[in-house]
């Protein structure tokens, strides 16, 4: 079963249209609507007749990573088999959606998402702010993820196979703007293929709610934490192998002929620097440089390249789950969870 979850925010005037967009290929909608002033879900059970279309509320705003992880577990214990992410601002064009989902459905993917820099018309058409800042974040998110060959990191345009769904951790996945690139760091770490889709982006009159400016530190600092935690559980808790090694003596060689060099450098004032004092700077330096060039070589190399999900099965005791899910949207439940918008006759 294909699924469809659209996060929700501020939403109410494009909600309606894009479900109306999706083709038959899904067999459920999940709306989630995160806490949005403007009602998205009331607007969506009172005026869209799909039968596919499940509408669910968070009573507080999550972040649209936390609204995507409520509509992905919901649409695991539900059956599905392939859950694709929409945003609801009318930017993504869901007839792509086929072709989007059919790397996992061949089992030759374990996660797709779009590249809106494959095509140079598209990216051109991107605001330039937005393009700049998209071409930065997406080397910082090759060094984080370990995903070398993948561009547009933020892309919130993209399909997962269930079953490795079910394998991520979703209490430390970030659930605000840094989600979909977050999302890519915790693949990395199960080590699922991931693959990207060409595809075209709209930019019309709809309002951003991501600020580029108060994002900057936590999506700064995210990588940063993201590409020492990578690194620290590939390369000395899962594997210890010669990349290890090159990587702790190149970081030491390098460190020590730079901050050598510039030692004596600094200390000398007008004074020569002796040769043999330039020879180890140097050498250090030099040797430092290259066995970490190997080290990136070998990381980029061993890329994920065969699919995951042909070799799980899905978790056991679904029927459990889903009634516990059932319960939790009651309208006793409590404040956190979320509940199922009914259609008012």
């Amino acid at each position: 079963m294909n699924c469809v979850v659209i996060p929700a925010y501020r939403a109410a005037a494009t909600i309606l249209p894009v479900i109306k967009a999706i083709g038959p290929e899904i067999e459920m909608i999940i709306v989630v609507d995160d806490g949005c002033p403007e009602g998205t879900a009331l607007v969506v059970a009172n005026r869209c007749s799909d039968p596919r279309v499940v509408p669910l509320m968070h009573d507080t705003n999550r972040g649209v990573g936390g609204a995507f992880l409520t509509g992905m577990r919901y649409a695991i214990t539900h059956g599905a088999d392939i859950i694709v992410k929409i945003d609801a601002d009318g930017q993504m064009d869901p007839s792509q959606v086929p072709a989007l989902i059919h790397p996992i459905a061949s089992g030759q993917a374990d996660y797709v998402k779009g590249d809106r820099f494959f095509f140079l018309t598209n990216a051109a058409s991107m605001p330039k702010a937005r393009l700049i800042g998209n071409l930065a974040l997406s080397f910082m998110a090759k060094l984080s993820s370990g995903y070398w060959t993948i561009m547009d990191p933020t892309n919130g345009f993209f399909a997962i196979h269930a079953r490795v769904a079910e394998l991520l951790d979703d209490e430390r996945i970030t659930k605000r703007f840094f989600f979909e690139t977050d999302l890519l760091f915790h693949l990395g770490l199960i080590r699922a293929k991931v693959v990207e889709f060409p595809m075209r982006a709209s930019y019309g009159e709809e309002v951003s709610n991501l600020r580029i400016s108060h994002q900057l530190a936590p999506f700064f600092s995210g990588h940063l934490r993201n590409t020492f935690r990578r690194i620290l559980y590939r390369y000395f808790f899962r594997e210890f192998s010669l990349a290890s090694i090159q990587l702790v003596a190149g970081t030491a060689l390098f460190g020590f002929g730079l901050v050598f060099g510039l030692y004596h450098w600094w200390a000398a004032g007008d004074q020569l620097v002796p040769t043999g004092t330039i020879m180890i700077a140097a050498l250090t330096f030099l040797i430092g440089f290259q066995l970490m060039l190997s080290f990136l070589n070998y990381d980029i190399s061993s890329s994920p390249r065969e699919p995951l999900h042909p070799f799980l099965i899905r978790a056991p005791n679904l029927a459990a789950v889903t009634d516990d899910l059932a319960k939790a949207s009651a309208p006793e439940a409590s404040d956190d969870g979320p509940q199922t918008v009914r259609r008012q006759a």
